[in-house]
């Protein structure tokens, strides 16, 4: 090649502009926002049980599957419009959603309210990180997409780690000035809930005045959108909210009804099973409706995409990366959760000192852990096509340790020290897998994909996470001054026993992916054709 050819080459190679990083920035800032709002619930756990006298699994439910079943299943339907329609207008209205309905949760009076008020706080989220993620995609060229995913996910941490502080700073200036209550009876956790709902709802101002990118312009590929996005987004809604899953199965055949209907009865006999063994009803309902539901959107995309089917369901090794990032999720999402209440029940901190500490802790450990994890994981992938996948493996084995010791300790410097490490090598590892399920689809399904993705983070995640640990720690409880009281140290300490499955499965991932990514286009035109 000539040094004319080499400078054309590099003059034809995508690159990031100004606006690029200036879309990000606000993207990570409405990152930040919706970490906030859904993570604060940890800061006000103890005071929430304490006021609506619940126990530590009816908490997980409310800090884990209350949520996060309607993000994932609303991620469905909203990551085919992110496909379909302009991204940034789908963001401004969900930011719009979520923030209100996190100020409605300031005016929650029992578990049944807070309940619908965190379902709505999933829903309005699950626009955001389909857009975000397509957006970054469009707005960045591969050599530098798993950098930028990483500098948008440490929203996640930072958001994370305010939430902490700015729950804490609420609820003791609240209810310090009024102790018996304020304006309109609210106590200090509702009043948090309302202080940190409003102000997105401006903030959504601001994303509506972004540029929608050429989609698929930085692969080489423009996609063009439906010309019927709405339409298809009512379809895609009918295909996970029963009955209607039963209509459309109907309409694909008996096969596929009778395929349904059985789906849906081992579904309901598994959470039967489970609401036996737990008395814990809203948390397996919860699961099973989820389950259902993502099983009837699947059957339904394998019938109507099956390009998109074969690429994301059809693909062991999005499957195994997704589902391996889910285990470390679980635990992140679960010490993201229960890491404040432990503090102030088990070590006995003040709620400001803990909160300040651990918030920033968070806040330091994930942007850092999540940046470098990015970093290298570029640098792996322009290796070895898989090796990203070994970032991901890095996130399930070192946090180990530091677990361990961070939650048998009762020197307070030494557990937040493994707090710090436990968040650090964990959040090495998100980078690395979103860019790897981004790279093993065509770019017009990134928004479906992203939300196939987030399914493993919350249907698996953050659904079991929370709610594992305080299920666990009732189970393992005893009686204090004539109370019950769980074991939180141990609930804890369980969270280790998830590692040997998320290795299998990220192994085989390893081994199956460069073949995966480099079949995209000719397993899609096979699915096209045998439709």
């Amino acid at each position: 090649m000539t040094e004319k050819d080499v400078s054309g080459a590099s003059a034809a190679e995508p690159k990031a502009t100004g606006y690029s990083w200036y879309v990000l920035s606000v993207l990570v800032i409405v990152y930040i926002l919706n970490f906030i709002d859904r993570q604060i619930i940890s800061i006000l756990a103890v005071d929430i049980k304490a006021d609506l006298g619940l126990t530590d699994s009816q908490m997980g439910f409310l800090g884990g599957a209350a949520f996060a079943v309607f993000y994932a299943l609303f991620g469905i339907p909203l990551g085919r419009l992110a496909d379909n329609w302009s991204r940034v207008k789908l963001l401004s209205i969900g930011l719009t959603l979520w923030s209100a309905m996190t100020a409605f949760s300031g005016l929650a009076y029992d578990r049944l309210t807070l309940t619908l008020a965190r379902m709505g706080v999933g829903v309005g989220e699950a626009t955001a990180s389909p857009t975000a993620y397509s957006l970054i995609s469009d707005y960045f060229p591969k050599r530098q997409k798993a950098t930028a995913l990483a500098i948008y996910s440490s929203g996640l941490y930072l958001g994370g780690g305010v939430s902490l502080f700015i729950g804490a700073l609420i609820v003791e200036t609240w209810n310090a000035a009024y102790p018996g209550g304020g304006p309109l009876g609210l106590v200090g956790w509702q009043a948090a809930f309302l202080a940190v709902g409003v102000p997105g709802i401006l903030l959504a101002l601001w994303v509506a005045s972004l540029r929608e990118p050429v989609r698929g312009a930085m692969d080489g590929t423009p996609a063009k959108s439906s010309p019927t996005p709405f339409r298809e987004f009512g379809r895609d809604l009918s295909m996970i909210v029963p009955p209607f899953t039963l209509y459309g199965a109907w309409k694909r055949g008996p096969a596929a009804l009778a395929i349904n209907i059985g789906a849906a009865a081992g579904f309901a006999g598994f959470a039967w099973w489970m609401i036996e063994l737990t008395g814990n009803i809203p948390q397996w309902s919860a699961v099973a409706f989820g389950y259902y539901a993502v099983f009837s959107w699947a059957s339904t995309l394998r019938a109507n995409d099956p390009a998109t089917f074969r690429l994301i369901w059809g693909t062991p090794a999005f499957i195994c990366t997704t589902l391996g990032y889910g285990l470390v999720s679980l635990a992140a999402y679960a010490l993201a959760f229960w890491s404040a209440p432990y503090a102030e029940v088990v070590l006995g901190l003040p709620k400001q000192e803990l909160a300040s500490i651990l918030g920033a802790n968070g806040a330091l450990s994930g942007f850092v852990g999540v940046i470098i994890g990015g970093r290298v994981a570029d640098a792996l992938r322009a290796r070895n096509p898989a090796g990203r996948i070994w970032m991901i493996i890095f996130g399930v084995v070192a946090p180990i340790i530091p677990i361990w010791i961070g939650y048998t300790t009762e020197n307070a410097v030494l557990f937040y020290t493994m707090n710090f490490l436990a968040g650090l090598f964990g959040a090495a590892a998100l980078g690395a897998a979103a860019a790897t399920t981004q790279d093993l689809v065509l770019p017009e399904m990134r928004g479906t994909a992203t939300a196939a993705f987030f399914l493993g983070t919350t249907l698996v995640g953050l659904s079991f996470g929370p709610y594992m640990v305080g299920q666990i720690s009732d189970l393992t409880g005893t009686m204090v001054d004539g109370a019950y009281v769980g074991n939180l140290r141990i609930g804890i300490l369980s969270l280790i026993g998830v590692a040997p499955i998320a290795l299998i499965l990220l192994f085989y991932a390893y081994r199956a992916l460069p073949h995966a990514e480099a079949t995209l286009v000719e397993r899609a035109r096979a699915a096209r054709e045998g439709a």
